[in-house]
């Protein structure tokens, strides 16, 4: 993980919906730092920089927050995001120190190629681990680069960094990789699971003596 990006807070004074609406008029965003046994610090953050910043840091980012010419590390661990516009409305994050252990779910990334008429499935998209606060890491690479039908890839096959603890289960299955369906068996298992439910279709109607004739 990179340094933290810095971003100038203001401190909000005014609530309610009417002040968040004006707020993000103004290209801001409101947002709150909760932890560490402190009263929630409810901040206004620049619309446009902190977009790039929680952009670029990905789903655990880390920003350093000025908030009253005092530097706070925060995690973001909720982002609302209008789903029309596509725009951030509120973030909450908790407060953080260098050195300090979080508990955060890394996202994976599946990349290479499988074995030819396999299909590749993740079963996990994210991992629980513990890292230190300034060295999560942005995410972990799986290869499936030649994998045959059969391959499983599991929590425990997973390269961590050091200082980085794993807390999900060792046999949580992360990715899949089981042979092709084909067309032909796919249409079996349907025949039979609709034969299981007692499904029957009606035969097609045949077509009237002499119509072929009547054209």
């Amino acid at each position: 993980m990179s340094a933290p990006e810095k971003i100038i807070a203001e401190a909000r004074t005014e609530f309610g919906k009417g002040a968040a609406r004006r707020i993000r008029r103004e290209n801001k965003i409101p947002a709150v730092i909760y932890g560490h046994g402190n009263e929630p610090v409810h901040v206004i953050l620049p619309g446009h920089q902190t977009m790039m910043a929680l952009k670029h840091a990905g789903a655990n980012a880390l920003l350093a927050l000025d908030v009253d010419g005092s530097e706070q590390l925060a995690l973001a661990k909720d982002v609302q995001i209008d789903p029309i516009r596509r725009l951030i409305e509120h973030v909450d994050f908790v407060a953080v120190v260098r050195g300090e252990k979080v508990v955060v779910d890394v996202p994976i990334n599946v990349v290479g190629d499988a074995a030819s008429e396999t299909l590749v499935v993740t079963e996990n998209a994210v991992v629980s681990v513990e890292a230190e606060a300034t060295h999560i890491p942005e995410s972990f690479d799986v290869s499936i680069e030649g994998a045959e039908a059969g391959t499983q890839i599991l929590a425990r096959d997973l390269d961590l960094p050091t200082g980085t603890t794993l807390l999900a289960d060792e046999d949580l299955l992360i990715v899949n990789v089981t042979a092709q369906i084909s067309a032909e068996a796919l249409e079996a298992d349907l025949e039979e699971a609709e034969a299981d439910a007692g499904i029957e279709h009606d035969a097609p109607e045949s077509a009237p003596a002499g119509d072929a004739d009547s054209e």
